[in-house]
Order: C-alpha cells, then sequence, then structure tokens
C-alpha cells in the first residue's frame, strides 16, 4: 500500500524541536506493522491546527500530489496534528472523503475518514478525539493567559525580549551608560546623543553589534522607571 504522511507543528519555535522526528517515528512504525510504504512527507511549519485549507500550504500541496498520483491513503500521527478544530477537521476529512481516500491516526490506528454510514463508531471516535483535541487546546490557552497575568502582577513584564543589562556581559555597558546619564553636582547631564556617541566612541558593541542611537539609549533609561 502506498501512502504519504502529514505532519505539522503549530509554532515556529516547535519547528527545530523533536515534533516533527516524533510524528515521523509514529507514522514510520505504523507503515511497517501494516505493509505500507510512505511515498512522500507533507510538512506544516508553523500552522495553526484550527486553519482552514486556504492557510494550510502542504495541506493543499497534499491534496495536487493525492489528484496526480493515485495515493489514497494519508497517515498521521493523530488526529490532533491532522486538525485541532472540530469543525476545520470534519471540513477537511469530508474533502479526503470525496476523493476516496483515507486518513489514517498512527497512534491509534482509526480511520478518520471512515464514512458516516460504513462506520458510525469510527465517526464518533474522530470526533471525539477532535473535541478532546480542541478543548486541550483552549485549557492550554486559558492557564497560560492566566500564568502570564500573573507573572505581569508579580515582575511587570511576562514575555519578549529581555531588557539590556539581564544578558551576559551586559551589566557593565548598561552601569556605564546610567553613570552618563546621572547629573554632575554642579554640571549638565549628557544627552542620550551625547551618550550614544561616547559608546560608539569607545567601541562599545550594542546588542544587535550596530552603532548605539540615541533613541535606543532613551528606550533603555525609560524602560527601568
Amino acid at each position: 500500500m502506498k501512502a504519504f504522511s502529514y505532519l505539522r507543528v503549530s509554532s515556529r519555535g516547535q519547528i527545530d524541536g523533536d515534533g516533527f522526528d516524533r510524528q515521523r517515528d509514529k507514522i514510520n512504525q505504523w507503515a511497517k506493522s501494516n505493509g505500507a510504504t510512505i511515498e512522500r512527507e507533507f510538512c506544516e511549519k508553523g500552522i495553526s491546527g484550527a486553519n482552514d485549507l486556504d492557510d494550510r500550504p502542504a495541506m493543499v500541496e497534499l491534496l495536487a500530489a493525492i489528484c496526480m498520483n493515485g495515493v489514497r491513503t494519508v497517515i498521521v500521527e493523530r488526529a490532533d496534528r491532522f486538525a485541532r478544530d472540530l469543525v476545520a477537521s470534519e471540513l477537511l476529512l469530508r474533502e479526503f472523503t470525496r476523493m476516496g481516500v483515507s486518513v489514517i491516526e498512527a497512534e491509534g490506528g482509526n480511520d478518520l475518514s471512515a464514512g458516516d454510514d460504513s462506520n458510525p463508531t469510527a465517526k464518533l471516535v474522530r470526533q471525539i478525539l477532535a473535541a478532546v483535541a480542541e478543548f486541550d487546546k483552549t485549557s492550554i490557552v486559558l492557564k497560560l493567559r492566566a500564568a502570564r497575568t500573573r507573572a505581569r502582577r508579580e515582575t511587570g513584564r511576562c514575555e519578549g525580549r529581555k531588557p539590556f543589562g539581564e544578558r551576559d556581559g551586559e551589566g557593565p555597558t548598561l552601569e556605564l551608560i546610567r553613570s552618563m546619564r546621572r547629573k554632575p553636582k554642579g554640571g549638565k547631564r549628557l544627552s542620550f546623543a551625547a551618550i550614544a556617541e561616547k559608546l560608539n566612541d569607545s567601541k562599545i558593541p550594542s546588542r544587535t553589534g550596530k552603532p548605539w542611537h540615541p533613541e535606543v539609549v532613551r528606550r533603555m533609561l525609560g524602560a527601568e522607571r
């Protein structure tokens, strides 16, 4: 039996992780146990499981390949790798069913695309798996949102780039900038432009490696207030 495999990770940060390797191993195990040969692999990189077909380039490519070469089996690791959203899942599976293509969940061996009349139990299992995946995603989102809110309340910040001075080697530079900005007794404090000029003249590197700019200095010191 010839088959295609479909793999998906939902965030850019997961692309270099073990998500694809884990899915690939599970799919290959099922294929080996069931006499299937993976002809081609389609990877959706950084695409949400709630996205419709138009927003899934690898899925569109997969459907085009099916139309051209006659492969009629697609293997995914789990139902939620195919789609997390119940409506998106049903719409996609309806399209595969219309084309006479079976979508197999390697982890449980279920035919996710089984027709409603031929196997109502399979349809029920498919919908339950999709609903559970959708519920899990919503629960995770709510938990993360609560955690971020708590972190902002306790520390004033939660995510994004670390402020200058928190990375290794930046502390002395930040202290130097603070000292240059302090108003000397009986004198005038240095402007942001003057500080940037002194940093560049002293060849003190910025985080990005680019020359220091007055606005960068202003934002850096303003963030500490």
